[in-house]
């Protein structure tokens, strides 16, 4: 029984691995023109790797490859990453700022022949960390490495629950507000009304007294 329950509490462990720990890698194809970008809503002080390449068309001439163009900015418009006339890169930094950070990628204006595809790998929070050199390091490996690997989960789970606990009390307290100012708004706006109908009110008693019609 004792070796059954440590190899569900295993099952369990490797399963919340492979959920908690995200997958970005995926594949975008550039238009000939215009931009195609990625978006995702990062808190502050995570660390953000960006991995891309192009891949080449049949027809490409190798000597004269095609090369495209990348962006990255922070929800306030910072450039974090640029790079120009590149067929692969790479990008790593620490968000400084919290809310959707945005990657754009172009052919450059000299190469627009056809659409290219090309290969993304954007990786956030403990998902960039390089678990091989951990365990080299600290001389740890099996069971030991992934309950360190699992730690490593939890505690990013733990700083998005605070971050989205933080950003509810952020957007409660914004409600509240706006609810106090419409509240205010509407009894201004029935005070107003009564105003305006007790001067409608005394003008047509005025105007009906001087005529003698009451």
């Amino acid at each position: 029984m004792a070796g059954s329950g440590m190899m569900l509490v295993w099952a369990a462990a490797m399963i919340m691995i492979w959920l908690a720990t995200p997958s970005q890698a995926i594949w975008l194809s550039l238009p000939s023109s215009g931009t195609k970008c990625i978006s995702e809503e990062i808190h502050s002080n995570v660390v953000v790797l960006l991995d891309y390449s192009l891949v080449q068309g049949g027809d490409d001439d190798r000597s004269h490859p095609t090369t495209m163009s990348v962006r990255v900015t922070s929800p306030f418009g910072t450039n974090l990453h640029h790079q120009e006339n590149v067929t692969k890169g790479q990008s790593a930094f620490t968000t400084s700022e919290a809310g959707i950070h945005i990657a754009c990628f172009w052919l450059d204006g000299n190469q627009k022949e056809a659409d290219r595809s090309i290969d993304v790998d954007w990786k956030t929070g403990i998902s960039t960390k390089d678990w091989d050199s951990v365990a080299k390091k600290e001389k740890i490996e099996g069971v030991e490495l992934e309950l360190r690997k699992l730690e490593g989960i939890v505690d990013a789970i733990h700083e998005n629950i605070i971050f989205l606990k933080e950003r509810e009390a952020k957007m409660r307290e914004v409600s509240e507000t706006t609810n106090a100012r419409v509240a205010w708004f509407s009894l201004m706006s029935l005070g107003v009304c009564i105003v305006v109908s007790a001067l409608q009110l005394w003008h047509l008693q005025r105007f009906f007294r001087k005529k003698k019609l009451i």
